[in-house]
């Protein structure tokens, strides 16, 4: 291991290693468990350059992390560095009129939520109250209103960043376009965000339905479903996780409907072969990213995940995807509707750019079922996959890289950050 260099005085008091009472409930992601030999927690932007300077002198691997889940497991490591932005929390308002919200990479989609409760505001974001808003800002943000209101990414007006030299950088349409076309979706290639100044969207309660279905074998529920929310009003978005037990399947969907009309809802669940249950209620935002969801990430949902975006869903898609949640080592598939709203930005606005696809399938696997039996059950679909969503790939790689960034894409991206990060301090990884 090399040795560290000397730690600058500005960053004595905020560093955290093996023997600090503080690293257990630091070392690790949610679905990780890691052993960094230095975690380093900075509080302003310049102390964020100064870590980020020692990091890349150490020679040492790196990790950013904003806090939050870190399903990827890039966001820690073992024997390197981790910078830690869980204390760059701000939350902001500082225009009222133009509803632009400045926000920390550390602050978390609950605690944002909640604040912008008293004004009647929401960002589209993560559908988990704990995800840190640095990893999922810099990388899409596909949450609860994504056909309503597209990626979070679609709504930041500005990112000030600290690049690898320790040089901090603010980014928007007129300062450092190519710097802020990368951040909105390549931002972990590229630098580290420090804040966020994001246009938030006026938001009152909102319809959320919880929908119980029969899923058939053949998968038409799913290409019925798919085929809906295709053509489906843009107030409408919903989450599904397919559940396979003794050879029946059930799909729980949470439909939300942004203007509250949860009739819109209602035909949700002529869907399946049969409707087992259903819930519908009003709700503020607030209540479905709750400060509840809040919680120190400690490893302790361990798993393995990869995921693929498609297009609406054909017989062949849904059949493979039922092929999927059958296989007999019980993996957890989630669907998501995309579509709508985020398919109305131009792909090559940002460094997003799957921007026709409505559908994104993520599998897991938990212990004792690892990466083989992740790939195998899995393989069923890999024909179908068209791009992919980074935040949900435990096994980054340059074949993943460019799945998620195909084409002209993945050729900026590279290009962009072997400017921004000549040495690579940011691809450090172990």
């Amino acid at each position: 291991m090399p040795d560290l260099p000397e730690l600058p005085e500005v960053l004595s008091d905020r560093a955290v290693g093996p023997g600090d009472r503080r690293y257990p409930r630091l070392r690790s992601t949610y679905t990780k468990v890691h052993s960094p030999e230095l975690i380093l927690m900075p509080r302003t932007a310049s102390e964020v350059a100064a870590a980020v300077v020692f990091a890349g002198a150490s020679e040492m691997p790196l990790s950013v992390r904003s806090g939050g889940h870190g399903l990827s497991g890039r966001s820690s490591n073992d024997g390197g560095i981790v910078i830690d932005l869980s204390e760059l929390d701000q939350i902001e308002v500082i225009d009222r009129d133009a509803r632009i919200v400045r926000i920390g990479p550390g602050a978390r989609w609950a605690t944002v939520a909640d604040a912008l409760a008293p004004y009647g505001w929401a960002i589209s974001s993560g559908d988990h109250g704990n995800v840190g808003v640095g990893g999922l800002a810099t990388a899409g943000g596909i949450g609860w209103f994504a056909r309503s209101y597209g990626l979070t990414i679609d709504h930041i007006r500005a990112v000030d960043v600290v690049l690898a030299d320790g040089r901090q950088v603010r980014a928007d349409a007129d300062n450092e376009p190519d710097l802020f076309w990368a951040m909105r979706g390549a931002g972990d290639s590229v630098g580290i965000a420090v804040a966020f100044e994001i246009e938030a969207v006026p938001l009152p309660d909102v319809g959320v339905a919880q929908l119980l279905l029969e899923a058939d074998r053949n998968g038409d529920t799913l290409r019925r479903w798919s085929e809906h929310l295709a053509d489906a009003p843009l107030e409408l978005t919903t989450n599904g996780i397919m559940f396979s037990r003794g050879g029946s399947f059930l799909l729980q969907l949470t439909a939300v409907v942004a203007d509250g009309n949860l009739k819109l809802a209602k035909p949700l669940g002529k869907l399946g072969l049969r409707l087992v249950d259903q819930h519908a209620q009003l709700a503020p935002y607030s209540a479905l990213v709750p400060t509840g969801h809040l919680h120190p990430n400690m490893g302790q949902q361990r798993s393995i995940s990869t995921s693929g975006l498609l297009p609406t869903l054909t017989r062949g898609s849904a059949r493979a995807l039922m092929d999927v949640s059958a296989h007999p080592t019980g993996p957890l598939l989630q669907l998501r509707s995309v579509g709508g709203a985020i398919n109305a930005v131009d792909r090559e606005a940002t460094a997003y750019p799957h921007r026709h696809q409505q559908v994104l399938a993520i599998l897991s696997e938990f212990p004792p079922s690892g990466g083989a039996e992740l790939d195998a059950a899995w393989r069923a679909v890999v024909p179908y996959v068209d791009g992919a969503y980074r935040n949900f790939e435990s096994r980054p790689t340059e074949r993943t890289f460019r799945q998620a960034f195909p084409g002209v894409a993945g050729d900026r991206v590279s290009k962009l950050r072997d400017h921004f990060d000549p040495a690579g301090v940011l691809r450090r990884q172990t």
